[in-house]
């Protein structure tokens, strides 16, 4: 066996079948969730001519908008550790040269 667990999800009124890995079946589900209220806020917004297809496109740009948002503010927290980290290395080279 490959360690893989059979499930089913349903998204947006379509059944998926799917192997996963069983210790990330509750991302799986929690994921299955917040696509489907997603799509049902956009489908209750009633949008001339949006059928289910189009708010789920809606609800996969508004979910990686919100991962590219929560990945360049991780970026931009890395920079500032790595600027510190280089500011305390100017520092332990200066209090190296008073030690002489």
């Amino acid at each position: 066996m490959d360690g893989k667990q059979n499930i089913k999800l349903n998204i947006g009124g379509k059944s998926y079948q799917l192997g996963i890995d069983p210790a990330k079946e509750e991302m799986y589900r929690l994921a299955e969730r917040e696509v489907n209220a997603r799509a049902s806020r956009f489908g209750k917004a009633k949008v001339d001519g949006f059928a289910m297809q189009d708010c789920l496109a809606m609800s996969a740009l508004e979910l990686a908008i919100s991962n590219i948002g929560m990945s360049r503010s991780r970026e931009v927290g890395n920079e500032d550790v790595r600027e510190l980290a280089d500011i305390a290395q100017r520092i332990a080279d200066y209090v190296d040269t008073l030690k002489l």
